[in-house]
């Protein structure tokens, strides 16, 4: 049975030691009568004991029952409902929402570390309460007053659910060919009509209502993505009193059969002339929806480090009880632990030093997206713009990696499905391709993030990260200096290159950014250690991970920097029909 355990100590080292958040949160008028660091704790202690108790345990037992369609219904696994009722009464559904609609007005750097226990407890759990979490900033964005006061207290409150509706059988990341329509009624709403595929919680009986976000187009639209409306469809059409009433044109037209996350209901919807109402302006509709994509997408940076942690956890545990082999140094007549063995102790730290820096990594990307809000910094803004593709491709890419190889660490064990790690494999593997697959990120990243400013912004960071590592040397800075500089190097000959030959090397360029800030990362864990606050064997086990990601690691940047700088030419010269 896979097992888990909150890493509370590790979250509450990041957010209150490594980025002193807070801090900062008693410094924004917005925050500080609302969170300091006791009520975080408190609030992070309360999440955990839900993922702990009533998900991780059943997480298997979701897997293996799944999302069910009979009659037109989905009904799901017994135990997500008294699971969501929990999260729903505590406030977790409406964790970061805005205080004016009922929401709780946390900072996403705290919401970000509850999205990660709940990803380790079960991903697929987790996508309800998050896509609902993300239709929540949509609408916050872009809907009118009356729109917001009227579905916002409902989402937050966990009563209602939201999706979002974006792919046609058709029209996966080309959205602009999709054939949804919209057509005007004389009432003001809209007639939605069309299919959409791969819907995240489409259809379940988890809330009352399931509030879709739909893109379509307007009888009037102009060709290609710049013709996109986007529009509100309820489930179920509101009475006079705001309450569910006549269910609306919306039917399930199946659920998918999936590698993993089985307990999500991915749905094949379609609207058959369906009520909807516009939200933002006519044609501006893929603007607004990547208000919620780009919310996505750094849950899925949370998805893929949950799965590593639990992954993690299990790997460790079986590895210190799993009698297998002699080790040198001990005693030859007597079977010992795996961990003993040096290469499940790389494995081991491959996957731990990983996962660590990745949780400082979130907590920054969070915490940037905080000060950009808070503090409406433009600064903090770009940054959070520069490094979401990197949270949603490096840490799925990574998480997966994490999970094949804490797998391996079970040897014929890890591939038999009662221990959970082949579950971890399934699940995790689809946050790599939704919500854009991560060569999209890579392109992204590549070509609007570095290219269109001439990688201003991410050579603005990387020097200030170079004059903080000089000013304040710690064991991690030599190291770290080289990989910068060399880094610094390799974008300016990245910008040199056409459009073509950067698409072609935006994968590989993507994770060399990711490994160097990754080490970064672990500078940064360096510098907040405190023999006065932590123990000797925190101290020690954050300096012995620090030097195993720096030496053995990171390096793969180099190897990276070196792929960059070698002639690709044949991946374009060969024909079709030679491929």
């Amino acid at each position: 049975m896979s097992l888990y355990q909150a890493p509370l100590n590790d979250i509450q080292f990041n957010l209150f030691d490594v980025w002193q958040l807070d801090q900062y949160w008693q410094q924004q008028p917005q925050l500080q009568d609302l969170i300091e660091a006791d009520t975080a704790k408190a609030i992070l202690e309360e999440a955990a004991k839900i993922c702990e108790q009533q998900l991780a345990p059943f997480s298997q037992a979701a897997d293996q029952r799944g999302a069910q369609l009979a009659d037109g219904k989905v009904t799901l696994p017994e135990h997500y409902y008294s699971a969501y009722q929990s999260l729903s009464e505590g406030g977790w559904t409406g964790l970061s929402g805005d205080p004016e609609y009922g929401g709780m007005g946390m900072p996403k750097a705290l919401s970000m570390m509850v999205d990660e226990m709940l990803c380790s407890a079960d991903i697929a759990f987790s996508l309800y309460p998050g896509l609902t979490a993300g239709a929540c900033v949509a609408l916050l964005q872009h809907a009118d007053d009356a729109t917001k006061a009227l579905y916002l207290p409902k989402l937050y409150s966990g009563e209602w659910s939201g999706t979002m509706c974006l792919t046609e059988a058709h029209a996966g990341s080309d959205l602009g060919i999709m054939r949804t329509t919209a057509k005007p009624a004389a009432d003001g709403s809209y007639q939605i009509s069309g299919s959409k595929i791969f819907i995240t919680a489409g259809e379940h009986d988890l809330t009352r209502n399931i509030i879709h976000l739909v893109l379509a187009k307007l009888p009037d639209a102009p060709a290609g993505s710049k013709g996109i409306s986007l529009f509100l469809v309820p489930k179920f059409l509101l009475n006079a009193n705001g309450e569910p009433a006549e269910r609306n044109n919306v039917s399930v037209g199946s659920i998918e059969h999936k590698m993993g996350i089985n307990g999500s209901a991915t749905c094949v919807l379609n609207f058959d002339g369906a009520t909807g109402y516009l939200i933002g302006e006519p044609h501006r509709g893929l603007a607004c929806m990547f208000t919620m994509m780009n919310y996505e997408r750094l849950s899925m940076g949370s998805q893929g480090l949950g799965a590593a942690e639990r992954a993690y956890q299990n790997a460790l545990a079986y590895a210190k009880d799993r009698l297998q082999g002699r080790t040198v140094g001990r005693d030859p007549n007597k079977a010992d632990p795996i961990l003993g063995h040096p290469d499940v102790r790389r494995m081991l730290l491959n996957i731990k030093t990983l996962n660590e820096a990745g949780r400082t990594f979130a907590t920054w990307v969070a915490s940037l997206l905080d000060k950009a809000k808070y503090d409406n910094c433009k600064l903090s803004a770009d940054r959070a713009n520069l490094l979401t593709p990197i949270t949603k491709a490096f840490m799925t890419d990574r998480g997966l990696d994490a999970c094949v190889n804490a797998q391996q660490v079970f040897g014929g064990h890890g591939y038999i499905k009662e221990w959970g790690m082949e579950q971890l494999v399934r699940d995790v593997r689809i946050a790599q391709i939704y919500e854009g697959t991560n060569g999209i990120q890579a392109l992204d990243f590549a070509l609007r993030k570095v290219a269109a400013d001439q990688g201003g912004v991410l050579r603005q960071l990387l020097t200030e990260i170079h004059t903080e590592v000089s000013t304040k040397p710690n064991a991690a800075a030599e190291l770290l200096l080289t990989a910068a500089v060399q880094l610094q190097d390799c974008v300016a000959a990245q910008l040199a290159k056409d459009t073509t030959q950067q698409a072609l090397d935006a994968c590989d360029l993507l994770d060399a950014v990711g490994y160097v800030l990754y080490g970064y990362m672990w500078y940064k864990n360096l510098a907040a250690l405190d023999s006065e606050k932590h123990s000797a064997d925190f101290i020690a086990a954050k300096q012995g991970a620090a030097h195993w990601y720096l030496r053995r690691v990171m390096p793969k940047a180099q190897a990276l920097f070196a792929q960059l700088g070698a002639d690709g030419s044949a991946a374009l010269q060969l024909t079709d029909e030679q491929f």
